[in-house]
This record gives C-alpha cells, sequence and structure tokens, in this order.
C-alpha cells in the first residue's frame, strides 16, 4: 500500500490550494438560479404525536444504538491503524462498508439540525475526529473501507482508486475493477461530511476537501472517454458531492468536477426528452438527476433542468406503482407496462428516497401543489411502510405481489443500502411541512407540528389526525405586523375541500393547487380545512383491469393473513360493472372497507402502510359478468399453476442481476451481464465457464434454465457439485420465444449445491434460474 500514498506535504498543498482558489471563478452558465421557494428550517419546527414523531423516535434510537467506531471497521485497517469495535454483519461485511457510515452521519446532521440532539452530536463528533485521524495517516485524502476480492482474498478498496488514476477501469454495472460500487460508496461519505458541515461542524470541512481532493485529482487525470467508462459503474450522486461542494467553497474546481461527471450515455437522452429507462437500475440513475438539478441551481444550465423534469415525469406517471415506488428487482421496464411486475421485489425504498430528494429540487423552482401531491404518496404510502415503528428496522423491496409480506432489516446484520437511505428518511419527517417565498408561508404536509418561525414572527400549530382524517387547522399564537400570505396545498384528490376562519366559511381563491390566504394575521385566528376522504380506484398501467383502491391520500390493502403464514389461495378478484369502487363496503373505523370476491371469503380493506405483519393484496383482477363467464376456467386454472409453482419452488435466480448475483455467489471466467425484451442475462462466450450455488432441500428437484428460442446451435454442459447432469443442444428450429428446459438435479444431504456451466460451442445466454422440488407421482 505504501506506493499508492502521496507525500503529505503534496496533500498538505492540494487542499490549502482550495481554500485559496475559493471564490475566484464564476459559474460556468452564468447567474446562479435561486429557488422561488425554499423549506422552512426544521429546526423551526416541533413534531406533535403522530405515526411521524413515533417513526422519528424510532429512527433516532437506531441511530444511536450504532456504534460509529465500528462502522469505521474497515477505514482503521485501510490506514494501518487499530480497529475500534468488531466489524458490523450483513453488507458492512461485504465490501460495500462506508456507505452506512455516510448515511448514519447525514440521519444524524438532520436530526441535530432538527432539535439539536446532544447524544447525537456527540457521536457524530466521535465519528469526525476519528475519520480526520485516519485521513490523516493515509496523507492523501484517501479516506474509504472498501474492500476488493483479489486472489482469493480481501484486499484494501484503495487499490481499486489508484488502479482507476492509471487508466485501469473494469466494470460490469455494478463494480469497478472487481470492487462493489466504490464510488458510490465514496458519494455517501462526501454526503455525510456536507451534512455534518451543514449544521456547522467545524470537523467535517476539512475531511470533506480531503476527499474531494483526492478523487478529483483522479478525475483531472482521465480523459474524457476514460470518465464515461468509470460512470458506467453505479456512482450515486457523485456529481451532487461535487457540486455542493463547489456551493460551500466556491472553487471553480469543484464545479468542474461536478459537470465531468455527467454519464453521457443515460444523461443525454433525457436532456433530449427521451424515455430510455427500460432495463436500467433504477436507484443507478435517480441520483444522477438529483445532482443535474443541484447543478442546474448553481449554474443556470437549462439543459440540466430539462433532463430532471422530464425524467421525473417520466417516473412519476409512467413507471411508478400506487403507492408512489417504482422498479421491479431494482429496474424500470417499458413505460406504462407493470402488468407482468408484480413481485416480491417491486418498490425499491433507495428510489422513492431520491425521488423524495428530486422532487424538493423541482418544487423549489416552481411551487405546484401536484408535486407534493406525488411526495406525500410515497411518504405516506411506501416511506411509512418502509419503517416498523417499534424496532426502527427497514424493508428492502416493498413488495406488491399478492400474498407477499414484508422482510426487516436486522438491526446489526444487513446494512443493505435501503437500511442506509432508510435512516434519512425517518429523520426528515420535519423538513418538508412548511415551505415559504419572501410573501407566503406554504403548508404542503399535513403533520401535526408547531412552527415557530421567529425570524418571521410567525408562530402558529398545526393539528389534525391526518391521513385518518381530513381535518386539519391552523391557529396562529404570533404573527408579524404586516400581511402575510398562507397557502394551503389542496390535494388533487379532494374535490369538495371546505374553508373556515375564525368559524366563518370562506371560499379563498386557488392556484396552483393552493388555496391563498393573504392578511394581517392576528394571534388567535385559526383556518380550518376539512377534505372528505374519498374512496376512489386506480388501475395497474398496462391493465385497466387491474385496480388498486385509494381512501383520501391512504392506499388501501387487503388482509390476506399474518405473515408467518402463506398464502396459497386465489388472489380475491372481484366483478365490477365498470366501477370497481362500488364493491366495496364501508366498515366501522377510518378507511376500512370489505370487498367480496366472485370468490372466496370476504376480505377485509385498510391500510397499507401500516400493515407491518400481514401478507396484503393491494391489486385486484376485475372481470365484468361476461367476462367471468368467459374467462373463468382459464383464470382458475392459471391461478393454480402459479401457484404450485409457488409452492414448488425452492430457488430463484435472477442472473445478469447485481444482488442475485452477489447472493448466489457467481463467479464466471468471461461474459458479461445483457438484457434482452426486458430480462436480464448472463452471456457466457464459447470456452468460458460460471460457477454459481443454489438452494437444495431433501428430496428430488429439478434445475430450470430459460433460454431464448432463436439461440440454437449452441452446445455447454452443465454440473452440479461436479457431477455433470447434461449436456444443453439446441438444433433448432428457431423459435421466437422463451424456452424453460429442465435438468433433475441428483440428491443431496446439503442446504445448497454448486452449478457449474462450460459453454463448449457457440455463446450460451442464460435469462433465469430456478430450482423447483419435482411434483410427487
Amino acid at each position: 500500500m505504501k506506493g499508492f500514498v502521496a507525500s503529505r506535504r503534496a496533500f498538505v498543498a492540494g487542499t490549502s490550494a482550495l481554500a485559496i482558489g475559493g471564490a475566484t471563478g464564476a459559474p460556468l452558465w452564468g447567474a446562479e438560479t435561486p429557488a422561488r421557494v425554499q423549506p422552512v428550517p426544521s429546526r423551526h419546527v416541533r413534531l406533535k404525536p403522530s405515526i411521524f414523531a413515533d417513526s422519528l423516535a424510532a429512527n433516532r434510537r437506531y441511530l444511536l444504538s450504532l456504534d460509529p467506531l465500528r462502522l469505521l471497521h474497515n477505514f482503521y485497517a485501510s490506514a494501518g491503524l487499530p480497529t475500534r469495535g468488531e466489524r458490523y454483519g450483513g453488507w458492512e461485511s461485504d465490501g460495500i462498508a462506508g456507505h452506512t457510515l455516510g448515511h448514519w452521519m447525514s440521519a444524524a446532521s438532520l436530526i441535530i439540525a432538527h432539535d439539536g440532539d446532544p447524544q447525537l452530536s456527540a457521536k457524530l463528533d466521535l465519528a469526525l475526529t476519528e475519520m480526520a485521524r485516519i485521513q490523516q495517516a493515509h496523507g492523501d485524502g484517501y479516506l474509504g473501507g472498501t474492500t476488493v476480492p483479489r486472489q482469493g482474498k480481501s484486499a484494501d478498496g484503495k487499490i481499486v482508486f489508484e488502479e482507476v488514476r492509471r487508466g485501469d477501469i473494469r466494470t460490469r454495472g455494478w463494480d469497478l475493477n472487481g470492487a462493489w460500487v466504490p464510488v458510490y460508496t465514496w458519494h455517501k461519505i462526501m454526503a455525510g461530511l456536507i451534512a455534518a458541515h451543514g449544521i456547522g461542524n467545524a470537523r467535517a470541512l476539512p475531511i470533506l476537501l480531503g476527499t474531494a481532493d483526492y478523487f478529483g485529482r483522479i478525475i483531472e487525470g482521465l480523459s474524457d472517454a476514460q470518465v464515461q467508462e468509470l460512470l458506467h459503474a453505479e456512482h450515486g450522486g457523485i456529481n451532487e458531492a461535487y457540486a455542493e461542494t463547489y456551493a460551500i467553497t466556491g472553487n471553480p474546481r469543484w464545479l468542474r468536477i461536478a459537470e465531468r461527471l455527467h454519464h453521457r450515455e443515460v444523461l443525454d437522452p433525457l436532456t433530449g426528452q427521451q424515455d430510455k429507462l427500460a432495463g436500467l437500475h433504477a436507484n443507478t440513475q435517480i441520483p444522477k438527476l438529483v445532482g443535474l438539478a443541484r447543478l442546474h441551481e448553481l449554474t443556470g444550465n437549462p439543459a440540466h433542468a430539462t433532463a430532471a423534469r422530464f425524467f421525473h415525469d417520466r417516473v412519476v406517471h409512467h413507471h411508478s406503482y400506487v403507492i408512489g415506488g417504482n422498479s421491479e428487482r431494482e429496474h424500470f421496464g417499458p413505460p406504462d407496462q407493470l402488468a407482468d411486475r408484480l413481485s416480491t421485489a417491486t418498490c425499491e425504498a433507495c428510489n422513492s428516497y431520491n425521488m423524495l430528494k428530486l422532487t424538493r429540487h423541482l418544487y423549489g423552482w416552481s411551487p405546484h401543489g401536484d408535486l407534493f401531491d406525488y411526495y406525500e404518496r410515497v411518504q405516506l404510502n411506501h416511506m411509512m411502510a418502509h419503517q416498523r415503528p417499534d424496532t426502527g428496522q427497514f424493508v428492502y423491496f416493498m413488495p406488491l405481489e399478492t400474498g407477499a409480506r414484508r422482510a426487516y432489516s436486522a438491526p446489526e446484520n444487513s446494512f443493505w443500502c435501503c437500511v442506509g437511505s432508510g435512516m434519512e428518511s425517518h429523520a426528515k419527517h420535519a423538513d418538508s411541512i412548511f415551505w415559504h417565498d419572501k410573501l407566503t408561508l406554504y403548508v404542503n404536509l399535513f403533520i401535526p407540528s408547531q412552527l415557530a418561525w421567529r425570524e418571521r414572527g410567525l408562530t402558529l400549530d398545526l393539528d389534525t389526525a391526518y391521513p385518518m382524517d381530513g381535518e386539519i387547522a391552523l391557529s396562529v399564537k404570533a404573527a408579524p405586523r404586516t400581511a402575510t400570505g398562507i397557502a394551503l396545498r389542496i390535494p388533487a384528490w379532494a374535490t369538495f375541500a371546505t374553508f373556515h376562519l375564525n368559524g366563518t366559511p370562506i371560499d379563498p381563491p386557488r392556484r396552483d393547487g393552493y388555496a391563498m390566504l393573504h392578511r394581517r394575521w392576528q394571534a388567535g385566528d385559526r383556518i380550518t380545512l376539512s377534505l372528505p376522504m374519498t374512496l376512489r380506484s386506480e388501475p395497474l398501467p398496462g391493465d385497466p383491469a387491474t385496480v388498486a383502491f385509494l381512501s383520501g391520500p391512504l392506499v388501501l390493502a387487503g388482509d390476506l393473513g399474518p405473515d408467518a403464514t402463506a398464502f396459497t389461495g386465489t388472489p380475491p378478484a372481484l366483478l365490477a360493472q365498470g366501477n370497481p369502487e362500488g364493491t366495496l363496503r364501508a366498515q366501522p373505523g377510518a378507511h376500512r372497507y370489505q370487498l367480496a370476491p366472485v370468490l372466496g371469503p370476504a376480505v377485509e380493506l385498510s391500510p397499507f402502510y401500516a400493515m407491518y405483519d400481514r401478507r396484503t393484496a393491494v391489486y385486484f383482477k376485475t372481470f365484468t359478468e361476461a367476462r367471468w363467464a368467459a374467462d373463468k376456467d382459464a383464470y382458475l386454472a392459471a391461478e393454480a399453476e402459479r401457484a404450485d409453482l409457488v409452492r414448488r419452488t425452492i430457488d430463484i435466480f435472477h442472473i445478469g442481476e447485481m444482488q442475485p448475483e452477489r447472493d448466489h455467489a457467481l463467479t464466471a471466467t468471461g461474459g458479461a451481464p445483457g438484457e434482452f425484451y426486458g430480462r436480464k442475462s448472463r452471456r457466457l462466450p464459447a470456452g468460458q465457464s460460471l460457477r454459481f450455488r443454489i438452494a437444495r432441500r431433501a428430496g428430488p428437484s429439478v434445475l430450470q434454465i430459460t433460454y431464448w428460442g432463436d439461440d440454437i446451435d449452441r452446445v455447454a454442459e452443465i454440473s452440479a457439485d461436479g457431477t455433470p447432469i447434461a449436456t444443453e443442444r439446441r438444433a433448432g428450429p428457431k423459435r421466437s420465444d422463451w424456452v424453460v428446459r429442465d435438468y433433475p438435479l441428483p440428491p443431496t444431504t446439503t442446504a445448497s449445491s454448486e452449478i457449474a456451466i462450460r459453454a463448449l460451442q457457440g455463446d450460451s445466454v442464460l435469462y433465469g434460474v430456478r430450482v423447483i422440488a419435482t411434483p410427487a407421482p
């Protein structure tokens, strides 16, 4: 490692130059584009008792339970310093260590900014003190915990950054020279330092400038083509991190680097307003657009705004499910085609976390209520479902497949990306309730709270049981001597919203989704807003006969039993003559309904977010009487076949996707992931081989592999645990369809087997792997 360390003198000189060059450069595109509206800082807001306050409290407890010195385990080792505590498990022990620390710092900073939390402040200060010591030991600004497998051992990930510095860049999209997304992790660390600096911690900025300089010198030494190759690897919002560093320092060097970190293959089509998202890993892309939005604010470049707005519109209106989340198995599919994408792996939480960040930027430029209609939908129906309020643990995917259940993280042995972003998401409940411009206070979220805004001389209470009912009251406790505007968001679904001022009905003017009230307020004034909780249905994009139900802002779900009991029934379907919501019957209690499916017992519906330990149905097939009579037998047969396959499935391997390949320990001597007709794949050239592990259970079972029918004259050998089980030969004729081949597996007494495949003739392309139990004779 000694050969990779620059001199301490060079490092000090480089960071000194940063300060000297602070404010010498102008933005590349002229004047900045200041936001029209800004959030009221959360230090002026106090949450009152509610589900949001419970969520924040649970999250704070979890943040306090984590030891930042343990999160720094790999950082100490990288710098040759003694470690301080055992390394955490899960992803923290799997090469990506550091991303959790970055999110932890950001989340802690959000809570400290909100209420000054002294316990979290002390922990954050300890983490920064140690990070400075680690960075000093490196001497060149490096600060990382990434590891990389090399020659069967775990090596310090710094070696990867130094390889990139020399122009040695190799990536399959989710790795960089064999390391798991090290630039993504670098972004998380920089973001955490930026957040800590933002709350006034003086220790953060020198560390931030060191990290910016280390990676910045790497980027500055690469050609544009090399930078683009580097950006093929998932890199989070590294462009945003450099944009924010520029905003803090005024040093144009950071802005130049931020603009170079522009992934043209993805961002240029979006700038041209082309939706080419199908097949892309969703959360790899969203942070790039958050970075572009920030760059637009700093430079005025209109192309950045065009791309950010277009992307947001396409994802929200053409790639999202009813809860506001997007992606299936982490990937975008074709727009408006979600009918075959209802699974246990829908709606990755990180995607919603980043979409909410992007929404805040767009709203700041143009305060339209529909943006916060979307924000509220995601916050209530995805993010509030994402965290257990009793333990503070998180869900990776929010499954929308009928009968699915949620899988929660373990406190010290998960640390998925969605645990990290979850820490931040549930530290933010106070930061978007109130927004403002020079004349108007915008009330965007109906979260019980008190606003004590001394700079404006305005104090008011927001009291409500929302979202359980639609009665909202704003009580003025103190007001400025001049007239002030208050804008209340009217959700698009609230057709019959009504208002009272001091008990008198009023009909305020409306603009851009808001009721606009302007007057000289006095202590004791009281505004009430009533939002009738309307019941309505919303079709699944791509299948108008499959619908979800909403009551007011809340998505409803059918209760299919406790999560510990597998759902083996037929998914509830409805007879609906063009009016699906007419099939529901109101029950006692808020947002509670009952539906009577065409087959099976009645199903109780209630708010989806709160069904933490239940199996659920969110989408429901609907039939007219004529269609049911014609399709009943085929529907029941298809559902019976699907249920039988679910019962018999031992393992599913979505080959060609990052996390499944890691979960199944895939290694390959050659080839690469690919995609065809919306399905991920793994190509294996002739003469190359790959290996992976599959789950097994006692009894006879079959390995199923899916191929494309036009791929003929390909020969491959397949073995299990060293025993040959098949030679795959498909001589033709060609068939433009998926072909599933079954290979009986030899008996085993172990919980897993290693599958090896060697391509002998032609390129073998695998589109999916499944292990199923052989049905009893």
